[in-house]
């Protein structure tokens, strides 16, 4: 069976992501932090969890979403501080800035992550690898931060070209190329893949993404569900996401697939914390503000399920959204099964009369309302 690549080899996507992003403006913005773990989230004392850390604490296997107090024990000379939210959103609105002179085509996925169609050359630089260099050096130079940036024809192999030289770095997957990495790729790489997942892939000698496309779509769909057939697309260089500007979204939400299976509230809402903040962020940038709050649980099966609740007045600040989803948990089977993915999502946006008015000069980005279908 032969399985080709997809026939959008046109498009050119850069999935940009910023190094640690929280911890480099602190280590930016406090000089004597450089070179030190330095860990951004919760007190270790208390409850709170790893919003995230940087680079010299990842040596101590300390990641986001750990509870501090883990980490502190892991690391005990690694300095603590709590995060700066407003410090954080203003550098995110920067950093878009910056990408919108490279693109009008732009998904924010967060306030340190965004995907941008660059198949319409608009500075004329001539490849979407030079792109993405001179995206990358500008970000420096203007912010004194640095990111890390994946170059391909979709969206998932943008997304994992991505993490492959972190931090710093710069990787290109060619549609050409595209056939022997995926091969090689582990399992975990792939996206939707957690712990759980990738257990129970190995239990069925699902080890790279050769053994995905060799067991077929059917295969997949009978161990995975619908999940199955996303893996063998990925797996066989499958992905027609587009890349979709904000202004076209419906909602905006995060989810994560935690590292390990979860039990405790604590931990839960600790989780969900992190997830709202983002949430925020996104909310700010965008001026919105929006009525319904959606809560997502997957428990180690795979069941999902969703709660939402619908509100009178819109909101978008992260401690609003909290008091509603410390309700919404409970109407869930959570605590009484073990947690694998979280998930918060804002949707039900009034229109413009209503939007609120964050305080500051909010950027305008001209987003398209689509994108085009140049070298690599």
């Amino acid at each position: 069976m032969s399985h080709n690549i997809s026939s959008s080899h046109q498009r050119k996507i850069i999935h940009i992501d910023m190094d640690a992003f929280y911890a480099s403006i602190e280590q930016r913005d406090h000089p004597e932090l450089k070179g030190r773990p330095v860990i951004v989230g919760g007190d270790p004392k208390g409850r709170g969890v790893v919003a995230t850390c940087s680079y010299e604490a990842r040596k101590f296997g300390i990641h986001s979403a750990m509870p501090a107090s883990q980490a502190a024990r892991k690391c005990p000379h690694a300095i603590f501080i709590q995060p700066r939210k407003a410090v954080y959103t203003a550098v995110s609105r920067q950093i878009f800035a910056i990408c919108q002179e490279f693109s009008n085509c732009i998904e924010p996925l967060s306030l340190d992550e965004a995907f941008l169609d660059v198949s319409r050359d608009i500075m004329g630089i001539g490849s979407a690898t030079a792109t993405a260099r001179k995206l990358l050096e500008k970000i420096y130079q203007q912010t004194g931060l640095t990111a890390s940036a994946g170059v391909s024809y979709n969206k998932f192999l943008a997304k994992v070209a991505s993490d492959i030289r972190k931090p710093s770095g710069l990787t290109v997957i060619r549609p050409e190329d595209a056939p022997s990495f995926l091969d090689k790729l582990p399992v975990r790489r792939f996206f939707g893949v957690g712990k759980t997942t990738e257990k129970k892939m190995h239990q069925h000698l699902l080890f790279t993404g050769k053994d995905l496309k060799e067991k077929g779509k059917e295969g997949l769909m009978a161990l995975f569900g619908k999940a199955g057939v996303d893996f063998y697309l990925f797996a066989i260089g499958q992905d027609t996401r587009p890349v979709a500007p904000g202004r076209s979204r419906k909602s905006i939400g995060r989810e994560l697939t935690l590292e390990k299976d979860i039990r405790t509230r604590e931990e839960m809402l600790g989780i969900l914390q992190e997830l709202a903040l983002d949430v925020e962020g996104s909310l700010f940038r965008k001026k919105w503000a929006g009525h319904t709050l959606t809560l997502k649980v997957r428990y180690p099966d795979f069941r999902s399920v969703t709660r939402s609740t619908t509100l009178p007045l819109a909101i978008w600040k992260s401690e609003d959204m909290m008091r509603e989803v410390s309700i919404l948990l409970d109407r869930t089977d959570a605590e009484k099964e073990a947690v694998r993915l979280l998930g918060l999502t804002m949707s039900h946006f009034p229109g413009s009369e209503e939007k609120r008015e964050p305080q500051g000069r909010q950027l305008l980005l001209p987003f398209a309302d689509n994108c085009p279908s140049g070298p690599f």
